[in-house]
Formats: C-alpha cells, structure tokens, sequence
C-alpha cells in the first residue's frame, strides 16, 4: 500500500452519556455516544435521536405535550446507543487478528448462514428492529413502520408535515379533538396488515386496533389533551 489519497485514524473509545437531558439540556448524537465506526451505525444513531427528539420539543414548544413526553426521548434512545455501543465492541473484537479472536469470528460467520440470524443481524446494524418499550400488545407496537404502498401515494410523503398519522382501515375511528396534530388516512391499502395503527411523528407505532374508545386512551399519551378547536377543524 502506497501513495494514499485520504487518511483518517480512529480510537476504540466507546462512551455513553448517563442522561441525556438535565433540565433545558438535551443531548443527542455524538454528545451523546462515541464509538468507533465499525458497521457505519454512528450516523444513523445521531439521526434517529434528533428524530425522536425534534417532534417532542416541538410538542413542548407548542404547548400540547403531554407529561413525561420529553422525558421518554431518554428512556426510549439511551438503551438503543446502549445496544449500538455493545455491538460495535463485539465486531472490535471480531477485528482483531489474534487466534481466540479469530475463532470467535468463524462461529458468528457459520451462524449467518441461516436467515433469520442474518436477519437479525442486519435488522440490529440498520436500526431496523427497534421497538420502543410502548407496553404490552401486537409485534407492531412500538416499532417504525415500513413506507407502505396507500390509497394514493405512499405512507412516507404523507409525514413529511411532522404530525401523527392515524391509518384507518376500518373507516369508522375518529381522531377528533386531536385533528391540529394527527392526520387521519381511511384510503390506506392493503399493505398494512392491522384494522388501524396510530403513528407518531417519527414514524413509531403507538397504538394497534380498531376499538374508538381503547384509541382515545391511547392518543392523549403522545398528543396530550383534546381541544374543541381541533374538533371544529375535523368537522
């Protein structure tokens, strides 16, 4: 190897904020977590942070956010830098040249071999599989939904304005008192394989089902209290 065109170096430091807010601060990305860059996973750390972070401060800004939201972007990201952090000093080890490392190397590299723990793998890299602690219900809670195919358009484009998506299958729920801050699409298509699923801003599943009153329950947990303006607006 000669006459290199770009070089960088990098330490094998990993770091992790105890908390990532305190007060009016707030934390996110590289002031957040370091790692090394094994797998490419640091940027798309940092986006999904100021992702799940930027609608929550916009509620606070706004004044329609419920207790406790701001507060959930510690305890839904720190756990995910937390996994990010664990797998990046794995694939260091793996790296490494001695014999014992290289042995531990050939058993993750038969285990890729079957698909589901290629999936697995390639799902905990591109950050594809998390599911945010949301309670108990279907697999789809609490996990980012995939840019399905709608009526007209694709899911993708309709969340471009940043607001809560309700997609309903069922034509018969109602986002009313919430309709200043969740979109509601009944021409949804059948790509989605659930009666209605509420979304928030980041694309997350926050609530499954096709019960009106289970959904009301459920809506004021992340868009905070109905108002009689959002009820004329929806009418």
């Amino acid at each position: 190897m000669h006459s290199p065109r770009w070089l960088s170096r990098f330490g094998d430091a990993t770091r992790l904020a105890e908390t990532y807010r305190t007060g009016r601060v707030l934390l996110a990305g590289d002031a957040a977590h370091v790692h090394p860059p094994m797998g490419g996973q640091g940027l798309n750390l940092g986006i999904q942070d100021a992702f799940n972070l930027g609608w929550k401060l916009a509620a606070e800004v706004d004044g329609w956010a419920p207790d406790g939201l701001l507060d959930s972007y510690q305890t839904e990201r720190h756990p995910v830098a937390a996994a990010v952090l664990d797998t990046v000093r794995a694939q260091a080890v793996l790296m490494s040249p001695e014999p014992n490392a290289q042995a531990v190397r050939r058993l993750p590299s038969e285990l890729m071999d079957f698909e589901d723990v290629n999936r697995h793998l390639v799902e905990k890299i591109t950050a594809i599989g998390i599911r945010y602690d949301l309670g108990e219900g279907p697999a789809l809670l609490g996990r980012r939904l995939r840019d399905i195919a709608l009526g007209t358009g694709r899911l993708y484009e309709r969340m471009h304005d940043g607001r809560g998506l309700l997609l309903d299958r069922t034509g018969r729920l109602s986002v009313a008192g919430w309709a200043d801050r969740v979109d509601h699409v009944v021409d949804v298509g059948d790509e989605l394989d659930e009666p209605a699923v509420l979304l928030r801003p980041d694309g997350h599943v926050a609530w499954v089902g096709d019960d009106q009153a289970d959904l009301c329950r459920a809506v004021p947990r992340w868009f905070g209290a109905r108002t009689d303006r959002s009820v004329r607006e929806e009418r």
